[in-house]
C-alpha cells in the first residue's frame, strides 16, 4: 500500500550519492540533486556561448533564486536578495547599525555558530556590548534569553535551530521581547530552511539569513537575506557595491542606494552558484518544508530511541518538537568513530563538545537510520 510519504522517498533517485554509501550528514552538506549537473553545464553553456551577453539572463537569477527561498520561509516575493555566504549576509546588516549610543548591547546564545559570533565581536571596536545568554550545552532557556533583552539592546541575532544539538529556538517569543523594547532581530535559519518550518510574515521577523549548503541542497556560494519591508528604507547598509545602487549601470560616482532589497546585494553576484542552487531550493520548495518536518521528525525520533536503547548519550533534545533535523550522539571515543563510520560509507559528522551528529533527510529511510546506530555501536563495542 502506498503512503503518503511516498512523493519524498521517491526522488531518493534524483540524489547520485545514495546509491553509493549511506549518506546522513544533511545537516552539514545536502546530497547533490543530480538536476545540478545541468544547471551548472547550462552556466557554462551561457558563458561560453554569449559571453558579457549572458548577464541578462544570469542577473534576474538573483531575484528569482530569492522568490524561491521565498517560498520555502514564507516571505514574500521580491523581498530577499542572495549573497555568498552568512558571513558577508550579516555583516551587511550589522553595518546599518550604529553601536555608538546607550543602545549599543547584543543579545544573543554560546551556541550560535561561531561564524556569527566572530562577526559581532568584531563590533566591540565600534562599542558593541556581547552578552551571551549561557546555555546548558544543549538548550537555551528562553526566558533567560527574553530577560537578557532590555531597553539598551540594539541587535539580537539568533540561530534558529542549534548547530550542535539541533535544539530548536522559540523565535517567536524571542522576536515579541525585542520589539517590545524596540530591538532588531536577526534570525539565522540555515540549520532550520528546509527541514523546520519558517515563518518570516507571521513571526515579524526583522531579518532572516540563511544559505543553501544543508537541508536546501543547494551547494555553497548561494546565500540569503531577507529584509521586513518596512525596514528596507530605514536600514542604510555600510557595506556597499555597485548592484545595490538604484542605476548600477549608470556608474555613477555618487552614491544612491536602491529602495527595495537591492540595496543590500553589494557587488557582482555569483551566477554559477545561483544556477547550481535552483535545483534543490525548487525540490524543497515543491515538497513542502511540513511535508520534509513530519518525515524528519520521525526519522529522528527513531534515531533517539535506538541511540537510548544502545546506551549512547543524545545530546539533542528529546522532545521532537524542540529538535530540529539532526540528533548528536556522543560516547567515549567517539570522533574517531566518526572518522571510522565515513571510512565505512556511513557518512556522518563530529562536533567537538557534542558528538557524532546524525542528519537524515526527506530522502532518507528508516533502515538507513537503524545502520547507522548500528554500526556506532559495533565500532564502540570494538574498542
Amino acid at each position: 500500500m502506498k503512503t503518503a510519504l511516498d512523493p519524498l522517498l521517491a526522488k531518493r533517485a534524483d540524489f547520485p550519492i545514495l546509491s553509493t554509501c549511506t549518506y546522513l550528514v544533511s545537516n552539514s552538506l545536502g546530497a547533490m540533486p543530480a538536476g545540478v549537473r545541468e544547471r551548472v553545464a547550462e552556466f557554462a553553456d551561457d558563458w561560453a556561448t554569449q559571453g558579457v551577453v549572458a548577464w541578462e539572463k544570469w542577473l534576474p537569477l538573483v531575484t528569482q533564486v530569492g522568490d524561491v527561498v521565498a517560498r520555502i520561509i514564507n516571505a514574500p516575493a521580491g523581498s530577499i536578495t542572495m549573497l555568498q555566504n552568512v558571513s558577508i549576509a550579516e555583516s551587511v546588516i550589522i553595518s546599518c547599525l550604529d553601536f555608538s549610543g546607550t543602545r549599543n548591547k547584543v543579545v544573543y546564545s554560546d551556541l550560535n555558530f561561531p561564524t556569527v559570533h566572530y562577526n559581532w565581536m568584531a563590533q566591540r571596536a565600534r562599542g558593541a556590548e556581547i552578552c551571551l545568554v549561557k546555555s546548558d550545552g544543549v538548550t537555551i532557556d528562553t526566558q533567560a534569553m527574553c530577560d537578557a533583552i532590555d531597553e539598551r539592546t540594539l541587535a539580537v541575532p539568533i540561530s534558529h535551530v542549534i548547530f550542535k544539538s539541533a535544539y530548536i529556538q522559540d523565535a517567536a517569543a524571542i522576536i515579541e521581547k525585542a520589539h517590545r523594547v524596540g530591538a532588531l532581530v536577526i534570525l539565522d535559519a540555515y540549520q532550520s530552511a528546509g527541514t523546520v518550518p519558517i515563518d518570516a510574515l507571521g513571526w515579524n521577523v526583522d531579518v532572516v539569513v540563511g544559505g543553501g549548503v544543508k537541508w536546501l541542497c543547494g551547494g555553497p556560494g548561494a546565500a540569503y537575506l531577507y529584509v521586513r519591508s518596512d525596514l528596507l528604507q530605514r536600514l542604510t547598509p555600510t557595506v556597499v557595491g555597485w548592484f545595490g545602487q538604484r542605476r548600477p549601470f549608470d556608474f555613477s560616482m555618487e552614491p544612491d542606494l536602491a529602495d527595495d532589497i537591492w540595496r543590500y546585494a553589494g557587488g557582482t553576484p555569483n551566477p554559477a552558484a545561483l544556477y547550481a542552487a535552483l535545483t534543490g531550493y525548487s525540490m524543497i520548495a515543491d515538497l513542502g518544508v511540513s511535508a520534509i518536518r513530519a518525515r524528519s521528525m520521525g526519522l529522528t525520533a527513531h534515531a533517539v530511541a535506538r541511540a537510548q536503547e544502545a546506551g549512547l548519550r543524545v545530546n539533542s533534545p528529546l522532545d521532537p518538537a524542540r529538535r530540529g533535523g539532526h540528533v548528536t550522539v556522543d560516547f567515549k571515543g567517539a570522533e574517531a568513530a566518526c572518522a571510522e563510520l565515513i571510512r565505512r560509507k556511513f557518512i556522518v559528522d563530529f562536533r567537538p563538545g557534542a558528538g557524532i551528529r546524525i542528519g537524515p533527510h526527506f530522502y532518507n529511510t528508516i533502515e538507513e537510520v537503524d545502520a547507522v546506530i548500528a554500526e556506532i555501536v559495533a565500532i564502540r563495542d570494538g574498542g
